[in-house]
Protein backbone atom coordinates (compact mmCIF):
# COMPACT_ATOMS: atom_id res chain seq x y z
CA UNK A 1 0.00 0.00 0.00
CA UNK A 2 1.28 3.49 -0.82
CA UNK A 3 2.42 5.67 2.11
CA UNK A 4 -0.11 8.18 3.42
CA UNK A 5 2.39 11.03 3.04
CA UNK A 6 5.28 10.99 0.63
CA UNK A 7 7.76 13.85 0.50
CA UNK A 8 10.15 13.62 -2.43
CA UNK A 9 13.26 15.80 -2.76
CA UNK A 10 11.72 18.98 -1.29
CA UNK A 11 13.58 22.25 -1.78
CA UNK A 12 12.42 25.62 -0.45
CA UNK A 13 14.43 28.86 -0.27
CA UNK A 14 13.22 32.13 1.23
CA UNK A 15 14.41 35.41 -0.29
CA UNK A 16 14.89 38.10 2.35
CA UNK A 17 16.01 41.19 0.51
CA UNK A 18 19.03 40.04 -1.46
CA UNK A 19 19.78 37.19 0.91
CA UNK A 20 18.78 33.62 0.07
CA UNK A 21 17.88 31.48 3.08
CA UNK A 22 17.55 27.79 2.22
CA UNK A 23 14.89 26.22 4.46
CA UNK A 24 14.55 22.76 2.90
CA UNK A 25 17.43 21.11 1.06
CA UNK A 26 16.37 17.87 -0.59
CA UNK A 27 14.03 16.43 2.07
CA UNK A 28 12.60 12.97 1.33
CA UNK A 29 10.64 10.68 3.67
CA UNK A 30 7.30 8.91 3.92
CA UNK A 31 4.71 8.36 6.64
CA UNK A 32 2.47 5.30 6.72
CA UNK A 33 -1.27 5.57 7.33
CA UNK A 34 -1.94 5.49 11.08
CA UNK A 35 1.66 6.27 12.03
CA UNK A 36 2.64 8.91 14.65
CA UNK A 37 5.86 10.60 13.51
CA UNK A 38 7.75 13.31 15.43
CA UNK A 39 10.02 15.73 13.56
CA UNK A 40 12.66 17.28 15.81
CA UNK A 41 15.42 19.78 15.29
CA UNK A 42 16.78 23.07 16.62
CA UNK A 43 15.30 26.43 15.73
CA UNK A 44 16.07 27.25 12.09
CA UNK A 45 16.35 23.59 11.04
CA UNK A 46 13.46 23.93 8.57
CA UNK A 47 10.91 21.88 10.50
CA UNK A 48 8.21 24.59 10.55
CA UNK A 49 8.66 25.17 6.82
CA UNK A 50 8.19 21.42 6.36
CA UNK A 51 4.96 21.65 8.40
CA UNK A 52 3.59 24.41 6.13
CA UNK A 53 4.60 22.52 3.00
CA UNK A 54 3.02 19.23 4.13
CA UNK A 55 -0.17 21.08 5.08
CA UNK A 56 -0.41 22.70 1.66
CA UNK A 57 -0.04 26.15 3.25
CA UNK A 58 3.05 27.04 1.22
CA UNK A 59 4.51 25.77 -2.04
CA UNK A 60 7.94 24.23 -2.54
CA UNK A 61 10.45 25.42 -5.14
CA UNK A 62 10.89 21.83 -6.33
CA UNK A 63 9.96 18.31 -5.27
CA UNK A 64 6.63 16.61 -4.62
CA UNK A 65 4.27 16.11 -1.68
CA UNK A 66 1.76 13.31 -2.14
CA UNK A 67 -0.95 13.19 0.54
CA UNK A 68 -3.34 10.24 0.50
CA UNK A 69 -2.64 9.65 -3.19
CA UNK A 70 -3.09 13.30 -4.27
CA UNK A 71 -0.05 15.25 -5.47
CA UNK A 72 -0.28 18.56 -3.56
CA UNK A 73 2.24 20.13 -5.88
CA UNK A 74 -0.07 19.67 -8.89
CA UNK A 75 -3.32 20.86 -7.26
CA UNK A 76 -4.81 24.30 -7.84
CA UNK A 77 -5.16 26.62 -4.83
CA UNK A 78 -8.89 25.79 -4.62
CA UNK A 79 -8.17 22.03 -4.69
CA UNK A 80 -5.48 22.39 -2.02
CA UNK A 81 -7.91 24.32 0.18
CA UNK A 82 -10.55 21.58 -0.25
CA UNK A 83 -7.98 18.93 0.62
CA UNK A 84 -6.95 20.81 3.77
CA UNK A 85 -10.56 21.21 4.89
CA UNK A 86 -11.48 17.57 4.42
CA UNK A 87 -8.31 15.70 5.35
CA UNK A 88 -6.12 17.75 7.72
CA UNK A 89 -6.49 18.92 11.31
CA UNK A 90 -4.00 21.65 12.27
CA UNK A 91 -2.66 22.39 15.75
CA UNK A 92 -0.50 25.52 16.03
CA UNK A 93 1.74 26.66 18.86
CA UNK A 94 -0.11 29.99 19.10
CA UNK A 95 -3.59 28.40 19.46
CA UNK A 96 -5.15 30.61 16.69
CA UNK A 97 -8.53 30.74 18.44
CA UNK A 98 -11.11 33.37 17.47
CA UNK A 99 -11.24 35.76 20.47
CA UNK A 100 -14.92 36.72 20.18
CA UNK A 101 -16.20 33.13 20.11
CA UNK A 102 -16.75 30.71 22.97
CA UNK A 103 -14.66 27.54 23.23
CA UNK A 104 -17.57 25.52 21.80
CA UNK A 105 -18.03 27.92 18.88
CA UNK A 106 -14.29 27.76 18.16
CA UNK A 107 -14.51 23.96 17.97
CA UNK A 108 -17.61 24.17 15.74
CA UNK A 109 -15.71 26.41 13.30
CA UNK A 110 -13.78 23.36 12.09
CA UNK A 111 -17.04 21.56 11.28
CA UNK A 112 -18.40 24.64 9.46
CA UNK A 113 -15.25 24.96 7.38
CA UNK A 114 -15.31 21.27 6.47
CA UNK A 115 -19.04 21.49 5.68
CA UNK A 116 -19.78 18.80 8.26
CA UNK A 117 -21.94 20.70 10.72
CA UNK A 118 -25.10 19.04 9.42
CA UNK A 119 -23.45 15.66 9.79
CA UNK A 120 -21.86 16.03 13.21
CA UNK A 121 -21.11 13.20 15.57
CA UNK A 122 -22.11 14.72 18.90
CA UNK A 123 -21.14 11.67 20.94
CA UNK A 124 -17.64 11.78 19.46
CA UNK A 125 -17.32 15.53 20.12
CA UNK A 126 -18.48 15.16 23.73
CA UNK A 127 -15.94 12.37 24.24
CA UNK A 128 -13.07 14.51 22.93
CA UNK A 129 -14.16 17.48 25.03
CA UNK A 130 -14.43 15.24 28.11
CA UNK A 131 -11.03 13.63 27.56
CA UNK A 132 -9.48 17.08 27.23
CA UNK A 133 -11.15 18.24 30.47
CA UNK A 134 -13.09 21.02 28.73
CA UNK A 135 -16.71 20.10 29.47
CA UNK A 136 -17.21 22.90 32.01
CA UNK A 137 -15.25 25.48 29.97
CA UNK A 138 -17.15 25.42 26.67
CA UNK A 139 -19.04 28.69 27.22
CA UNK A 140 -15.85 30.64 28.01
CA UNK A 141 -14.04 32.84 25.50
CA UNK A 142 -10.28 32.38 24.94
CA UNK A 143 -9.45 35.38 27.17
CA UNK A 144 -11.16 33.56 30.07
CA UNK A 145 -9.15 30.37 29.56
CA UNK A 146 -5.61 29.51 30.62
CA UNK A 147 -2.97 28.86 27.95
CA UNK A 148 -3.29 25.13 28.57
CA UNK A 149 -7.07 25.25 28.16
CA UNK A 150 -6.73 27.29 24.96
CA UNK A 151 -4.38 24.71 23.47
CA UNK A 152 -6.77 21.94 24.45
CA UNK A 153 -9.60 23.80 22.69
CA UNK A 154 -7.33 24.13 19.64
CA UNK A 155 -6.70 20.37 19.73
CA UNK A 156 -10.42 19.61 20.06
CA UNK A 157 -11.00 21.86 17.03
CA UNK A 158 -8.32 19.99 15.06
CA UNK A 159 -9.91 16.62 15.88
CA UNK A 160 -13.56 17.72 15.49
CA UNK A 161 -14.12 16.67 11.89
CA UNK A 162 -12.15 13.39 12.23
CA UNK A 163 -9.34 14.39 9.87
CA UNK A 164 -7.27 11.66 8.27
CA UNK A 165 -4.11 13.40 9.49
CA UNK A 166 -3.32 15.78 12.34
CA UNK A 167 -0.40 18.17 11.73
CA UNK A 168 0.82 19.69 15.00
CA UNK A 169 3.46 22.44 15.09
CA UNK A 170 5.07 22.71 18.57
CA UNK A 171 1.72 21.85 20.25
CA UNK A 172 3.33 21.94 23.72
CA UNK A 173 5.63 24.91 23.05
CA UNK A 174 3.71 27.30 25.34
CA UNK A 175 2.49 24.77 27.91
CA UNK A 176 3.49 23.61 31.38
CA UNK A 177 4.28 19.93 31.93
CA UNK A 178 0.76 18.98 33.06
CA UNK A 179 -0.98 20.50 30.03
CA UNK A 180 1.75 19.14 27.74
CA UNK A 181 1.01 15.65 29.04
CA UNK A 182 -2.75 16.08 28.40
CA UNK A 183 -2.22 17.33 24.83
CA UNK A 184 0.35 14.66 23.95
CA UNK A 185 -1.74 11.86 25.46
CA UNK A 186 -4.73 13.05 23.44
CA UNK A 187 -2.71 13.08 20.21
CA UNK A 188 -1.46 9.59 21.02
CA UNK A 189 -5.01 8.47 21.84
CA UNK A 190 -6.50 9.87 18.61
CA UNK A 191 -3.72 8.10 16.74
CA UNK A 192 -4.31 4.73 18.41
CA UNK A 193 -8.09 4.75 18.83
CA UNK A 194 -9.18 6.63 15.71
CA UNK A 195 -6.34 5.48 13.46
CA UNK A 196 -5.40 9.07 12.69
CA UNK A 197 -2.02 9.72 11.17
CA UNK A 198 -0.15 12.28 13.29
CA UNK A 199 2.89 14.33 12.29
CA UNK A 200 4.19 16.50 15.10
CA UNK A 201 6.91 19.16 14.86
CA UNK A 202 8.71 19.71 18.17
CA UNK A 203 12.03 20.82 19.61
CA UNK A 204 11.31 18.88 22.81
CA UNK A 205 12.91 15.39 22.97
CA UNK A 206 10.46 14.24 25.69
CA UNK A 207 7.47 15.24 23.53
CA UNK A 208 9.05 13.58 20.48
CA UNK A 209 9.12 10.23 22.26
CA UNK A 210 5.32 10.06 22.16
CA UNK A 211 5.70 9.22 18.46
CA UNK A 212 6.35 5.82 16.88
CA UNK A 213 9.34 7.25 15.05
CA UNK A 214 11.50 10.37 15.17
CA UNK A 215 12.86 12.26 12.14
CA UNK A 216 15.77 14.59 12.93
CA UNK A 217 16.30 17.80 10.95
CA UNK A 218 19.25 20.15 10.86
CA UNK A 219 19.98 22.98 8.39
CA UNK A 220 17.11 21.97 6.12
CA UNK A 221 18.12 18.33 5.86
CA UNK A 222 17.21 15.05 7.53
CA UNK A 223 20.15 13.86 9.61
CA UNK A 224 20.96 10.81 11.76
CA UNK A 225 20.19 11.27 15.52
CA UNK A 226 23.87 11.59 16.40
CA UNK A 227 24.03 14.83 14.39
CA UNK A 228 21.29 16.36 16.55
CA UNK A 229 23.08 17.75 19.65
CA UNK A 230 19.81 18.12 21.59
CA UNK A 231 19.03 14.47 21.08
CA UNK A 232 22.56 13.25 21.83
CA UNK A 233 22.47 15.04 25.17
CA UNK A 234 19.03 13.66 25.91
CA UNK A 235 19.89 9.99 25.47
Amino acid sequence: MAPFIEAQDLYKTYHIGKVEVPALRGISFSVERGEFVSVVGPSGSGKSTLFYVLGGLTRVDSGRVVLDGADFTKLSDAERTRMRKSKIGFVFQKFNLLPTLSARANIDVALDIAGKNGNRDDAYLERIVGLLGLTSRLQHRPSELSGGEQQRVALARALANKPAIVLADEPTGNLDSRNSEIVLSMLRGSNRELGQTVLMITHNPEAAEFGDRVIHMRDGEIVPPERDPQWTGHH
